[in-house]
This record gives structure tokens, sequence and C-alpha cells, in this order.
């Protein structure tokens, strides 16, 4: 009963700030036993040292990396070490209430699901809004013959506690990734996350894959996850924010999406490219805008202050980011081809030998 059928694979989301927060909210509230993987993905010092220590106090395994990852990526790192039944891909940022764990093992166990999601909530207080509570994400065929790309997400905005009584476990087709419970063995056939789906869509993506091989995807309400988005954010996290959500990740993984599953470039695309930048625009500019214009409820000013001053330039600024980022990932991806070669030729040498 001791050996942990479960191993929780942590990631970075957005931010670093809440790593504390978060951390010690699965270990204070998860009575079931379970193995931990922490994938930091270049978190600030302050960070980097209690995840040190933590690792070391709580005996779970610490894979850094001096370098941002791509959500993917990130979870990728992490799924390798996995040997357990079951995995949970957790982001850094959710706070889990007590049996969270237990309810998504036993839906899991009892259903035969595949992948299983619980009662999704957002903001604080904690658990009190809904986020997704299941939902939608298919392909469908318009009258024209077109593929075209299904996705809602239920519930949102409405109390957790209503939600939580009037619903029950079902099957569904969407679970997202901030807290997602998956049978292990699954990749074996469907392999790795698609790295190429850099930072949005990429939990529908896994989803239709996952039903595309003939598994199931649930919803677990007994189950209650919230993740915890922050307003403004601390300057220590806004390089990685920027990146995380930069125009260049969306528009590549937008574009993975709509090819890999050959659909129409249609409205739901089109008005995605079209609201790019809006999380940084909400998040890191908006507080700015308040400042800047003193508080005064302004439509006209603020739209100013925002569109004529500061999103031009942080739309450069974010350009900039994202290019300095590829072009370490393209010396890194160098180095480490050139060093597996030379490794190589230097074992050739030894049996030659």
């Amino acid at each position: 009963m001791n050996i942990p059928q479960v191993t929780i694979v942590v990631v970075p989301r957005e931010r670093f700030s809440y790593t504390c927060e978060s951390l010690e909210s699965i270990y204070h509230n998860t009575e079931l036993p379970f193995k931990l993987i922490y994938v930091d993905g270049n978190s600030p010092k302050h960070i980097q040292k209690y995840l040190d220590a933590q690792a070391q106090e709580r005996n779970f395994e610490l894979i850094r990396t001096d370098y941002y990852l791509y959500p993917n990526q990130a979870r990728n790192l992490g799924l390798a070490k996995v040997d357990t039944k079951y995995l949970v891909f957790a982001d850094n940022d959710i706070v889990v209430q007590p049996g969270w764990l237990k309810a998504l093992v036993y839906c899991a166990d009892t259903t035969d699901a595949a992948v299983v999601g619980p009662l999704m909530c957002q903001h604080e207080p904690i658990h009190e809004e809904v986020h997704c509570a299941g939902g939608e994400s298919r392909i469908v065929v318009d009258i024209k013959g077109r593929k075209r790309m299904r996705e809602k997400m239920y519930k949102q905005g409405h109390s957790a506690t209503k939600v939580k009584s009037q619903m029950q476990r079902s099957q569904t087709e969407l679970c997202e990734f901030h807290c997602m419970l998956v049978r292990t063995g699954i990749f074996k056939e469907l392999g790795n996350l698609d790295e190429q789906m850099l930072n949005t869509k990429e939990h529908i993506d896994f989803c239709m894959d996952v039903m595309q091989a003939g598994y199931q995807v649930y919803y677990e309400p007994d189950s209650l996850v919230t993740y915890v988005p922050a307003v403004p954010l601390k300057w220590s996290d806004l390089h990685y924010y920027m990146l995380r959500w930069s125009n260049d990740w969306e528009t590549k993984s937008l574009n993975r999406l709509r090819e890999k599953w050959n659909l129409a470039e249609d409205s739901y695309f089109k008005q995605k490219h079209k609201a790019l930048g809006w999380r940084r625009r909400d998040t890191i500019l908006s507080p700015i805008v308040e400042k800047l214009t003193l508080g005064i409820n302004n439509r006209l000013l603020q739209k100013l202050v925002m569109f004529g001053l500061l999103a031009p330039a942080e739309t450069t600024l974010n350009h900039y980011l994202t290019y300095r980022h590829e072009q370490a990932e393209k010396q890194r991806n160098r180095h480490q081809l050139g060093y597996s070669v030379e490794t190589e030729q230097s074992q050739q040498k030894l049996i030659n030998h």
C-alpha cells in the first residue's frame, strides 16, 4: 500500500514566484503515497536555493536547466524519469485540496481512463471560481467539407461549490495541463508530447491524440485544484512570462495544431492570431497604464497609452527576447550534435583498437 502508483511531474507554467506555496500545498494536502519530479527551467537564484533544500529534505528528483523551457519540453524531461503506473502533470502555480490525488487515481482505476482531469478552478480565493469542468475538443467537418476545431470549456466563471454539487464524474474531451493524471503506459504507443506545440493548445492536441488512439478522457469533480495567476508580476518573473506568452511561440503553436490535424484556417485561428499578446497586455502593461493615467477611468486615454505607446515598444522587446532564446537554442543543439558525433567517433576508435 505504501508503494507509490503515481509520480507528480511539476513544471514551470508562466512564473516562478508561487513555487513555495504550490509545492507546500502538494505535500500538505496529498495523503496518497507519491513520487515527485520537479523540472526547474532557469528559475531565479532564490527559487533554485529553495528547491535544492526541498529536494534534499523531501527526497524528490530535481531536474534543472540554465535556460527557459517550452511547457511540453519540460514535461518530456520529467516523463523520461517516470516509472510508476500513473503520472500527474502539474504546473508550478497550483493549489490542491485534500483528497485531490486519491480521487483522480480512483477514477482512473474504476473507469480505465487514460487521462483524468479535476474540477479546475482559477484565481484567489482558491477553490471558488471554476476554470474548467471538462469540455469539448474535437474536429468537426462543415458543409463545405472543411475540418474545423471545436473547443469549449464547461462552467468557466461559475461557482465551484454549485458545480461540484451538480456534476458527476463523466467522460469528457478536454483536460488541461494545469493538472492532469495520465496512465503512463499510453506513452509507449503515443510517444512523447509534441514539442512543436510550444506554448498554447498543447492540451487539446494531447487529448485528441489520446482519443484518436481509442483511449478515454474523464472529468472527476471530487478532485479540486486551483491555479493561481498573478497581476502584477514580480520583476523576476517578467522575462520568462514574456517569452512563455510570446507572439512567436503562440503563432508557431497555432500553426502546428492546424497543420498537424489538417484544419481549415477559419475564424477560430484568425481570432487567435488577432489576439496575440493579450496576456502580456493584461498582466504586464495594464498595471503600467493605470499608473501612467493616474487611475483616471478614461477608456480613450487608456487605449492611447496602451496601443500608442506601450504595446509597440513591448512587442519589439518581445521579438528580441524570442530571437535571442531561439539563437541560444540553436547553439545548444549544435553543441549537443557535435558532442554526440565526437563521442561516437571516440567509441569507434576504441572498437577498432
